[in-house]
């Protein structure tokens, strides 16, 4: 469903009552009684795992599947799949300056994207209540998955112009996957670019910032956000760097304070984060998950440019109860503030 999302998000953080947008999927495989092997094969069974998230909670927008080893797959990643894991990349396809020469990029299409661009064309035509969002990798996290996430770091320093090839070739082709998405209908991108968090500021500008904002600048309009997802621990320190690149808002993860960005960041900049996906979602309890909302929301709550989200993708097996415990909290808080303003 098109609707004009620059207008969305400026209504949206004027709110003083806000929905929570949590990264939430790949839960949808114990509403469904399916497993993720399954999930992440079907288009028709993501597209019902998103409409039927949707009419479970009463979430901001909805996102499809988090998962960072599609891409990588299209240039050729050997893929892990288990039954209650989110999929993960197994070793490197690049080991040489020339074999970063060869890399052809693939069609969008190819492997599974086809299917996930499916989903979202199909959740997009059901879900009509709330934004879609689509997931998908940021460039520096993919081009980590093709030379190895270790090292890459020292060839930064050692072989930076192969890098830079391969980050040419990966910011190609999420560029036209995010397109790809937008024809499909979402409405927007959730971009995950979390290898990047480990970088000092001046590299994330080298080989992060500068490839992300050319994706943000060929994808945003008013009617396509991109928000951008950073859980690293070097988020901080890099703000700077992390804000060039111009998105329409920013997820941060549960390894730094919420706080500590908010006080950095401008209040017309939206915010998003953090509630532990580990910690909380997947092995706290329903207690638990509550004092973590109560304490996040005393803490940050005040700021309009805040929403309250996972601190990154919610693991499949996670507890209902849980997240049904966090969706609870977050309107108990908002629906006070409400009466007391």
């Amino acid at each position: 469903m098109t609707r004009n999302m620059k207008k969305w998000l400026e209504e949206y953080a004027q709110a003083k009552s806000k929905k929570a947008l949590p990264i939430l999927s790949f839960p949808a495989v114990q509403l469904m009684g399916i497993t993720v092997r399954e999930l992440i094969s079907n288009s028709d069974l993501q597209a019902e795992g998103m409409r039927l998230i949707a009419e479970h909670v009463d979430s901001a927008a909805t996102v499809s599947l988090m998962d960072l080893s599609v891409e990588a797959e299209c240039f050729g990643s050997n893929i892990v799949i288990n039954d209650d894991e989110v999929p993960t990349v197994k070793g490197a396809v690049i080991s040489s300056s020339e074999e970063a020469e060869l890399l052809e990029v693939p069609s969008i299409g190819v492997c599974r994207t086809g299917v996930y661009i499916d989903a979202v064309r199909k959740a997009a035509e059901m879900i009509c209540d709330r934004p879609v969002f689509a997931g998908m990798i940021g460039p520096y996290s993919l081009a980590g998955r093709l030379l190895d996430v270790t090292e890459i770091m020292f060839l930064c320093y050692d072989e930076p112009e192969t890098v830079k090839l391969v980050l040419e070739k990966v910011t190609e082709f999420l560029i036209a996957y995010g397109r790809a998405y937008k024809e499909a209908g979402a409405n927007g991108i959730l971009m995950a670019e979390p290898l990047a968090g480990v970088l000092s500021p001046s590299m994330m500008d080298e080989f992060s910032s500068l490839y992300v904002k050319r994706i943000v600048d060929a994808l945003q309009d008013e009617n396509f956000l991109v928000i951008y997802h950073n859980c690293g621990n070097n988020t901080v320190q890099s703000l700077d760097s992390i804000l060039s690149v111009d998105a329409a808002a920013y997820h941060f993860g549960n390894s730094v304070l919420m706080k500590d960005i908010l006080v950095r960041v401008p209040s017309n900049i939206i915010v998003m984060g953090n509630v532990d996906p580990a910690g909380e979602f997947r092995n706290g309890t329903p207690d638990s998950i509550r004092r973590s909302v109560k304490t996040l929301l005393e803490e940050c709550g005040e700021y309009p440019n805040y929403i309250i989200s996972s601190g990154c993708d919610i693991p499949p097996m996670s507890r209902w109860e849980n997240i049904d415990a966090f969706f609870d909290e977050v309107a108990k808080f908002y629906n006070g503030e409400a009466l007391n303003q």
